[in-house]
């Protein structure tokens, strides 16, 4: 009887434990004083922390009873193809963001990052119906997303004449810089400062950036996209864009790092400025952890960054390999919420991944958002593989392939000298 009671109290005094760090974590205490004089701003704010589960049920099952029972269905047998398809897809989202694991990020909301995971879910079996079809029947398919897609269209090449100065040209002789300045300008610059944002090194987002650029030169006869002026590689790419980006990434992570992180429940606040202002940083992280990769201080961490490295640019790659492949040009809006798919879900990835790599003891297995971002960018890279092979296996120049070669036997020859031979 004795060893029952004192589990009991034990229990209470952890859930009473518990349920006080889920009240710090989202911002408010359970118990709210009956004074409080609570704006329609505060009152928001309660009710979006909350987690609505049998409320977005009961919204879901009224929304089913009304097609079901009120609604008369239509003979379109297309129609109905996509509204039952976009139906499953909402139904699964609903569940997954009341429902779902919780990651690593818990602002603005627990919810938002549930959805991002559930959108990981649906994209990757997209990618996967995508992958068993035919290249033709693949290609189609993308009409029932756009009827402007599955029809093959031109890349545009970035060489030619690659004079920055053209004296050939009185009225503006250099056009040629001018020509160049279109979205992917500012494109790159938000991207790298993104990206900086997910690695939080600078080594690591300046050897990514570098290499790509190589990829680039490497691959330029397979793709015309890749053929660029010197210049735009290595001047408004890497030297402006780039370095301009991950430069303000950079002092983004040092603010962050620095800021003071107040766990300050928001009726603990007396004022109303300071409970806006509270509402406010919950845009902000809950709190900063410093990635510290220490890819030489032993071999597996060595082995993790160089995948990390690979599967960026794998990312990267399949981005033009991709729309090359289905035939969608640059500016279309898929290829635009990719890229906002990846933002959202990249910065969690990278968070798993380091927990992972730090602390294997505590963080036995992979996080459920790294997992799934790894099996996108092979599936991706499945399908350009499947659906334009005559492209991925035209040869690589001998010159190129000899530089290839010789960075990687490099790698492998300090891999080796720094984790076996040294100690020896």
């Amino acid at each position: 009887m004795n060893i029952t009671w004192v589990g009991f109290v034990l229990f209470r005094l952890s859930e009473i434990r518990y349920r006080s760090h889920i009240g710090k974590k989202i911002g408010f205490r359970s118990h709210l004083p009956a004074v409080c004089s609570q704006s329609p701003l505060v009152e928001l704010f309660l009710f979006a922390q909350r987690a609505h589960a049998v409320t977005v049920l009961l919204l879901l099952t009224c929304a089913l009873v009304y097609v079901t029972l009120l609604e008369e269905t239509p003979q379109d047998t297309a129609y109905n193809t996509k509204r039952g398809i976009i139906a499953s897809i909402l139904v699964f989202l609903c569940f997954g963001v009341t429902q779902a694991k919780d990651g690593p990020f818990t602002r603005p909301h627990p919810a938002y990052w549930r959805f991002w995971l559930c959108v990981t879910v649906v994209y990757e079996l997209f990618l996967i119906f995508i992958l068993f079809q035919t290249v033709h029947d693949g290609r189609q398919f993308m009409k029932y997303i756009d009827p402007k897609l599955g029809v093959p269209l031109p890349e545009r090449d970035y060489g030619g004449n690659c004079l920055m100065y053209d004296p050939g040209n009185a009225s503006d002789p250099f056009h040629n810089i001018w020509d160049k300045m279109d979205g992917f300008v500012p494109a790159h610059f938000l991207g790298w400062y993104i990206k900086t944002l997910m690695i939080r090194d600078w080594w690591m987002c300046m050897i990514i950036s570098v290499m790509f650029e190589f990829l680039e030169y490497s691959l330029e006869h397979q793709l015309p996209n890749f053929s660029e002026c010197w210049w735009d590689h290595w001047i408004m790419d890497v030297l402006v864009c780039n370095s301009l980006g991950i430069y303000c990434g950079m002092k983004a992570l040092a603010w962050l790092s620095m800021k003071p992180y107040q766990w300050q429940g928001l009726w603990n606040i007396p004022t109303y400025k300071g409970k806006i202002k509270r509402i406010a940083f919950q845009f902000t992280p809950y709190s900063w952890v410093k990635f510290e990769w220490k890819p030489a201080s032993n071999l597996r961490r060595w082995l993790a960054v160089l995948g990390i490295i690979f599967m960026f640019l794998l990312a990267e790659l399949n981005t033009f390999y991709l729309k090359f492949v289905l035939w969608m040009p640059p500016e279309h809006y898929l290829v635009l919420l990719r890229l906002v798919f990846f933002v959202n879900v990249g910065g969690v990835a990278m968070r798993e991944i380091y927990d992972f790599m730090d602390d294997p003891k505590f963080h036995k297995k992979l996080g459920q958002q790294a997992w799934l971002v790894a099996a996108i960018t092979v599936t991706e890279f499945l399908i350009v593989l499947k659906y334009d092979p005559n492209t991925i296996m035209l040869p690589i120049p001998f010159f190129i392939m000899q530089c290839w070669f010789l960075g990687i036997f490099l790698i492998f020859i300090w891999t080796m000298w720094r984790f076996f031979i040294r100690y020896v």
